[in-house]
Parts: structure tokens; C-alpha cells; sequence
């Protein structure tokens, strides 16, 4: 199912695109402020972002640049901002199409159906080869190495690690990282991947609380630097 994540600080056009999205098949998750849109788009790993730029605590260009930092997802901002500079700068910080309010929900589900066509898919990462820097993961053989020493890791550890390494210098949601290397229907605490990472992030070398490798991204995930 094709998720949907609509950012609007206005209650009535939250409903009202539910509403819509859900009646063409999509699912659609709300939040009306730009800390709970970064929370979302973390968590619920949208296909598509609605984006209102004028929300009450961030502006809607920094929530774009924001979750660029983390995510590819097609944004797709709506706002009453109808200057050619506010959509330079909406486009320049990520966004992916502009549309001004009012609109037509026809017209948004067109450009959604657009965008959703053209977005490339992820390219699979080499299961077995991938490196960082100086770490290596053979997915084959299932060894890791830093430098030329053998990692001692848990089946878990090394799942965790491969993925890291996989997506090196790119944050990787804790969603995303739970449904990978736990389970694909997880949805709930995850104080265990934190253990994971602190037993990880010693085995690499590194103070499991102040890893040059491992890098927390607060509220979102983890990052694996090349070092």
C-alpha cells in the first residue's frame, strides 16, 4: 500500500485529504506541525509528502531540508505562497513539485500519481560486499572486518551492521532499522536496537557512548560514518 504523509497545520484540509487520499487506495497518516511531520516521515517511512510551508513552529523549508538529511521521499508542497522566490526556495531546499492554495484534490492526486511514476527505486545494496571506510561486510561468507581484524558479532549485531554499512553516511530510521533485522510487521520500542548498537559500537573499537562511527541522529535513527 502506498503510504501518504499530509503536513498542514490547518485541521479541516487534514481531513479533507484523508479523506480523498484514503478513497483512491492510499494511506494517509496527518501531522500539523513540522516536528511531527519529521517524526512521521522517520517513523512511517512515507512514498509522498503534502507539505504546507506555513506550519506554526517550523517553516516548511526547513522541514524539507530537514528530512532530506535522511530521506529521498518525493515532497510535494501546497501553499498559499504564490511568489516565484517562495518556490525557488521550497525547490532549492528539496521539494520535488509546488502547488498553490487553493487546489484542486484531482490535480494533487495527478501530480501524486506523476511523481510516484517517475520516483527511481532503490537500488539493491551488493549483499556480498559492502564497506565503509575501513569496515567490511561479506554478506556471503558472513564475516565483517575492521581493517584487517575479524569482527566477533551476533547474528543480529551483523544484520545491524550490514545495513549500516550498506547505507554509510546516510541516516537509517529505527523503524526501518527494527522491521529489517527484527521483524518486518515490528512496530513498537526499541530499546533493544540501542543495546544492539552500544555492543556493536565497542566491537567496532569506538566508546559506545561517544562512537566516531556510529552517530545517533536524535529522534530519527542511526548513521554510519566511513572512518
Amino acid at each position: 500500500m502506498t503510504t501518504i504523509l499530509v503536513v498542514d497545520d490547518e485541521p479541516q484540509i487534514r481531513r479533507a485529504l484523508r479523506t480523498s487520499l484514503e478513497a483512491h487506495g492510499y494511506v494517509v497518516h496527518t501531522a500539523g506541525t513540522g516536528e511531527e511531520a519529521l517524526v512521521a516521515a522517520a517513523e512511517a517511512s512515507p512514498d509522498l509528502i503534502f507539505l504546507d510551508l506555513g506550519l506554526p513552529d517550523l517553516d516548511g523549508t526547513e522541514v524539507i531540508r530537514r528530512v532530506r538529511s535522511f530521506s529521498e521521499v518525493p515532497v510535494i508542497v501546497l501553499s498559499v505562497r504564490d511568489r516565484q522566490a517562495d518556490k525557488v526556495s521550497a525547490l532549492d531546499a528539496g521539494a520535488d513539485d509546488y502547488v498553490a492554495k487553493p487546489f484542486r484534490v484531482a490535480e494533487l492526486v495527478a501530480r501524486l500519481r506523476a511523481r510516484l511514476r517517475v520516483t527511481p527505486a532503490p537500488e539493491p545494496a551488493d549483499a556480498d560486499q559492502v564497506t565503509a571506510g575501513d569496515v567490511r561486510v561479506d554478506g556471503a561468507a558472513h564475516r565483517a572486518f575492521v581493517g584487517e581484524t575479524e569482527l566477533d558479532l551476533t547474528p543480529k549485531e551483523f544484520d545491524l551492521l550490514q545495513l549500516l554499512v550498506s547505507e554509510a553516511g546516510r541516516t537509517v530510521e529505527r523503524t526501518r532499522i527494527m522491521r529489517a533485522v527484527w521483524d518486518e510487521h515490528w512496530w513498537g520500542p526499541t530499546r533493544t536496537l540501542d543495546m544492539h548498537v552500544s555492543a556493536l559500537r565497542r566491537k567496532l573499537g569506538d566508546d559506545p557512548a561517544n562512537s566516531r562511527r556510529i552517530v545517533i541522529v536524535r529522534g530519527v535513527g542511526f548513521r554510519l560514518e566511513s572512518v
